[in-house]
């Protein structure tokens, strides 16, 4: 009998032994192809031989040093990587240990922020509904994934939710796209003037949302009309970039294809690829030098943060995306992937959308094309589609409640940077038979 307390008991889990690229492999020997890096988390794949030397050649030196005395080589280097790509006025990084982690340190620093600059009535944060921002009760309460958040809510602080910038479900009949858009924005303004602007410390959201909806990007324009509305009333923009960063939509922070830049950007899944948990909180000089001519503390902190061997497997992890030019193939599979869910699900009776970006996509079901009607939540069609994909050799990443929380259903794909063309054939394959069996038997 097991003694881990799963995530689901009465489940019977095969035990993974052994990863070769984009597959898994169980006990039993059976192989798994993992379509959607877990949950958007295997860049590289598994057993990179790059980041297991990396990974043996640090622990040999140093594999912690605590960073109230310490830092080091692999996290210093890290962050210049990181720096390096991103806009001008950016230049701080601050490791931790995974998702959550740098969203709780994200919402910290920016209330710090205003503490620092003589601000404190800056109190509230605005999210959007169908968000997600991870476990811990802050990015719990930030975040607007309302089955998640339900047992908890007397505990999460009071958060304002806007609605999301999700056209196939919200546009109207007839609307443009770029008025779609700018109305979608505009809901942040509304919420600023409801609440008194000058109470607000940031507006927060993913830039392409993940799991909760199944990578729904913005349309064209709505970030920079949030842009120039957190700027016209001294808000912060703090984008959470723990699932679609790190070259996972083809550039590596996702808000690059916006031609904006937040004040704060949250990143992990990717930065480690799984070969070590880590994640990190960006910020912009403005903020940093509000911390250096202040307090000059950040009152925050964790015992693992800045970890060298963490920071060592992901410097490995983003030198080789680098050096390989990994982007280029999330782009070029990124659209390999998009025809092939064309061609097997475009007309689908029971498949309603095809979005995401880069190797980032989805497929929404609904049980009725014409009027975008879900399936009966009951059924669970999500669960059913892991079920029956698992027992085809494939590893995917269902989701329900995609509309409301309870209604809507869909599949979020994210496979390794380096999947090929011949895998992406078997994905589609192999995904549109688990599909097919689970509503025949629903």
């Amino acid at each position: 009998m097991s003694r881990i307390f799963h995530r689901t008991r009465n489940k019977q889990l095969p035990v993974a032994v052994a990863g070769e690229g984009v597959w898994l492999i169980d006990r039993e020997g059976r192989r798994y192809l993992d379509a959607s890096g877990g949950a958007a988390v295997s860049c590289l794949g598994h057993g990179h031989p790059a980041v297991t030397a990396a990974i043996v050649a640090q622990a040999q030196k140093l594999a912690f040093a605590h960073t109230a005395f310490f830092t080091s080589e692999p996290a210093e280097q890290l962050a210049g990587l990181l720096v390096d790509a991103l806009p001008p006025d950016f230049g701080h990084v601050y490791f931790v240990s995974g998702g959550s982690e740098a969203i709780e340190a994200a919402l910290k620093m920016a209330r710090q922020y205003f503490l620092e600059t003589g601000q404190p009535q800056r109190t509230r944060f605005i999210s959007r509904r169908q968000s997600y921002h991870g476990n811990t009760l802050g990015a719990l309460a930030v975040g607007g994934n309302m089955w998640r958040r339900e047992p908890y809510q007397p505990m999460l602080m009071d958060v304002s939710l806007i609605d999301p910038c999700f056209a196939y479900r919200f546009r109207q009949d007839g609307e443009s796209e770029d008025a779609y858009a700018r109305r979608a924005a505009d809901a942040l303004e509304a919420e600023l003037l409801r609440v008194g602007p000058d109470t607000v410390i940031a507006f927060i959201a993913e830039t392409v949302v993940g799991a909760t909806t199944g990578a729904v990007a913005a349309s064209p324009g709505y970030f920079r009309r949030i842009r120039e509305i957190c700027d016209r009333y001294g808000v912060l923009l703090i984008l959470d970039e723990v699932m679609c960063g790190m070259g996972r939509t083809g550039t590596l922070y996702a808000f690059e294809q916006e031609g904006i830049a937040p004040d704060i950007v949250a990143i992990a899944k990717g930065l480690g690829g799984g070969y070590q948990p880590i994640g990190a909180t960006i910020c912009s000089d403005r903020i940093y030098r509000a911390f250096e001519a202040g307090s000059g503390t950040f009152y925050h902190g964790h015992t693992y943060i800045g970890h060298p061997l963490a920071c060592a497997a992901a410097l490995a992890v983003q030198k080789t995306i680098r050096d390989e030019k990994l982007l280029d193939n999330v782009r070029a599979m990124g659209s390999v992937l998009v025809d092939a869910l064309t061609e097997r699900f475009g007309n689908h009776r029971h498949v309603g959308d095809i979005r995401g970006r880069g190797l980032f996509q989805a497929i929404e079901l609904v049980s009725d094309r014409a009027s975008k009607q879900p399936f009966d939540p009951a059924k669970k069609l999500h669960a059913r589609i892991k079920t029956e994909a698992m027992a085809r050799g494939l590893i995917v990443y269902p989701m329900g409640g995609t509309i409301d929380g309870r209604h809507g259903d869909h599949v979020l794909l994210a496979p390794p940077f380096i999947v090929t063309p011949d895998e992406i054939a078997t994905i589609v394959e192999r995904l549109g038979a688990a599909v097919d069996a689970a509503i025949a038997a629903s």
